[in-house]
């Protein structure tokens, strides 16, 4: 089994691969100087940054108004969590959360 390790370079190694790369040095050469993947280099040649480090996960908004939330509820009951995450431009799970702190339970019918 394959092990896969997702780390983020210091600064200053971005900072010397680059520098040793822009003074002639070649990718296979950086690659086997500094212990870095010949992907990761390119990656951060073609970036607008190369020395910003950008945390992954998601981009998006992660708050919500619950006050419209509670509001979009009650003008559209029968909207699924998606249609509303879509609505507010949120992710489903967002939507599930805040429903949580608002306490609005899911429909019950007997």
């Amino acid at each position: 089994m394959l092990a896969f390790m997702i780390m983020a370079y210091s600064t200053d190694l971005r900072k010397r691969v680059l520098d040793f790369i822009n003074n002639g040095g070649s990718k296979v050469a950086a690659e086997r100087t500094f212990g870095v993947s010949r992907r990761t280099i390119y990656n951060w040649l073609e970036a607008e940054d190369p020395l910003a480090y950008e945390k992954p996960g998601p981009k998006g908004p992660r708050h919500i108004d619950y006050d419209a939330l509670r509001q979009h509820v009650a003008d559209f009951p029968d909207s699924t969590q998606m249609e509303r995450a879509t609505h507010f431009g949120v992710s489903k799970n967002c939507i599930w959360y805040a429903f949580g702190k608002l306490n609005i339970t899911r429909k019950k019918r007997r």
